[in-house]
Order: C-alpha cells, then structure tokens, then sequence
C-alpha cells in the first residue's frame, strides 16, 4: 500500500496550530512569531512534509530559483565556450564563491541555476530568463571589465548583485575588497623580509581589480624605497604565472621578492622559481592573492592576501534577497578588509 504524502493538516496537528499558520510560515509570510516557526519547522521535519512549489509559487509569486551567472568572454564557437565554462568550474576562486552563495540560499530554501554568459547571445538569453520570471533575481560573477551584462540587467530593472565592482555608471549592488589594501599588505611583508628587488605579476590589466592590486603594491613598494617594479601581466592561471616568472627572471635576474596577483599565478611563480634553480623563500620569497585552496596546499605552502570570499559571496546573495523581498530599493556597496595570511613562501 502506498504511504500518503503528508499534508498541511499534518503539519499543523503536529505542530499544534492552525493550517493557515503553518501555510503562512511555509510561504515565508512574515507575520507569525519566530517560536511558531520554529514550531512548525520542527513539525515539517518529523512529518516529512515537502511543499508543493508549483502551488507555492502561485501564492508567493516567486520561482524560488536564483541565476548564478558567470559573465564575460569566452568566444563564439562552441570550442571556446566549452573552455570558459571549464576553467571557471576548476577555478578554486570560483568555487570558494559558490559555496558561500550555496550556503546562504539552501536555510531560505532558494535554488542556484548557474548559467554561462559569454556571449551577446548567452548574454540575452539570462536577460529573457529573468524576465520571464524563471529566477527571482541575478548574481552575477562578472570575469571581464566590460562585460555589458550588469548594465543589461540594470536597464531592465531585474533584481541583480554582483561580485565585484560594477562598471562605471551602473548602479548595481555588489561586493568587493579593498583591493589596494591588499597590495599594500604585500608590499610591506616583502619589505618586511628584507626584500629589494621585488617584481609583480598583474591580472590581466583591463580589470579593475587587477589594477588596483597593482596600484597599492607599486605606491607602498614606492614608500619602502623602490618607486620602479617590475611589471609581467598574467592570465590568473598557473601557466600564465609561470610564463611571467620566467620573463621577470630573464630580465630581472636579480629578483629576490614577488607579488603574483592570484594564487594560481603564485603557484606558477614558485614552480617557474624552482626549475631555474631558485629556492622559495630562500633565494625569492612570494606571495599571492585570495587565499583559495590552492595556497595552503603549496609547496611551500603559500603566503597570500585573504579575501574572505564565502563571507563576501553571502553577502551578496543577502543584497539581492533584499531587492527580491522589496526590503531595498537603492543598489548597495559593501567592502570588505583584505588580510595578509602568512605561510611559508614569504
């Protein structure tokens, strides 16, 4: 015999309230005392229950589904959007992001659907999405500076955050470090070990962040007596790290300091560092920038500058809550502190 699937009735039996209060609490109706929810939580776990979303949509008007977006450019052809989306799902920077997003949403129970937007094309297709009321709302992990995407979203009036700042003139609520700090903190930690001919390897510098990054380390490295760094612009990637270290080394072989804007290029700096016969921190001490989970795992285990990303991403996902739930009206900016995280690379 087949066991009935439990019901609202259930719910409010168990939990000793009326089916209207247990429908308020499970439609996130906000006028119903916080022991009562918990009361009525309690009573969903025990029965079972499992609300009918396709019901609960009618009531809340919601899809309950949020669109994690990662926007920027990845090329027309199929080969090269495939790549994009590959390098983005390994990216530990990525995954800290997710995670963060993830655990935020799943107490609320609201739903990530990632999509890709690298092209005009994918770029319209999310636009549609949201329009047609698939998602509640955008969180966009932006990977390119001028990414229309934002603006897109903006101009027509979608609920959106986004990781990072937004381009100019956009008025999107986002997240972000204080990315100059965070140059600065390296910059004085090198400085600190005694190092005097430093050098950085930059994300790619159409980014704002890698330019501020890039900004804070060369004023700070200025004020500790070196007002010329050299300067290797990267990929974020681990090749692209190592690319840079060897030219850096090529021309500047006297280099006893690095600061490599992600921790992947970090990586690559150590491994380029060791295959020309240099030790880490001995000969060349190096630090990056995030602190994902590649850092610590680095031989030797990496010194970098933290931002607190699962912090960073929830919070986003809290902005744009806000903006789905009618609670803000006006786009909202909130920078976080960077810290220095010391290993032993530097």
């Amino acid at each position: 015999m087949t066991r009935q699937a439990p019901t609202l009735e259930d719910v409010a039996r168990e939990a000793g309230v009326s089916r209207a209060t247990v429908s308020r609490v499970v439609n996130g109706i906000r006028n119903v005392a916080p022991d009562i929810q918990d009361a009525v939580r309690e009573a969903i776990e025990r029965t079972g229950y499992a609300p009918n979303r396709a019901a609960r949509a009618l009531v809340t008007r919601r899809a309950e589904t949020i669109a994690l977006v990662v926007s920027g450019a990845g090329g027309e052809s199929e080969q090269e959007q495939s790549a994009f989306a590959s390098r983005m799902l390994t990216d530990p920077f990525f995954g800290r992001v997710v995670g963060g997003v993830i655990t935020f949403l799943r107490p609320r129970s609201m739903y990530p659907v990632l999509m890709f937007a690298e092209t005009a094309e994918a770029r319209r297709q999310v636009v549609s999405y949201l329009r047609q009321g698939s998602a509640d709302g955008a969180l966009v992990f932006s990977t390119h500076a001028a990414d229309p995407l934002p603006t897109l979203l903006a101009d027509a009036d979608l609920p959106c955050a986004l990781f990072a700042r937004p381009p100019a003139g956009t008025a999107v609520s986002h997240v972000d470090v204080d990315h100059r700090e965070g140059g600065r903190l390296a910059a004085d930690r090198l400085a600190a070990r005694g190092c005097r001919r430093v050098a950085t390897v930059t994300g790619p510098l159409d980014l704002p962040a890698a330019r501020d990054r890039l900004d804070g380390f060369q004023t700070a490295m200025a004020r500790h007596g070196q007002p010329v760094v050299p300067v290797r612009e990267g990929d974020f990637t681990a090749a692209g790290g190592a690319a840079a270290m060897h030219w850096l080394l090529a021309e500047h072989p006297d280099t006893d300091g690095v600061f490599a804007a992600n921790d992947l290029m970090a990586i690559g700096v150590m491994e380029a560092a060791g295959e020309t016969g240099r030790r880490v921190p001995d000969d060349v001490a190096v630090i990056g920038f995030d602190d994902s989970g590649v850092a610590a795992a680095g031989r030797p285990p990496l010194t970098t500058v933290r931002q607190p990303m699962e912090e960073m991403a929830a919070t986003m996902a809290r902005l744009l809550q806000e903006q789905i739930e009618g609670a803000r009206t006006t786009p909202a900016s909130v920078v976080f502190d960077a810290e220095l995280v010391v290993r032993a690379s530097a």
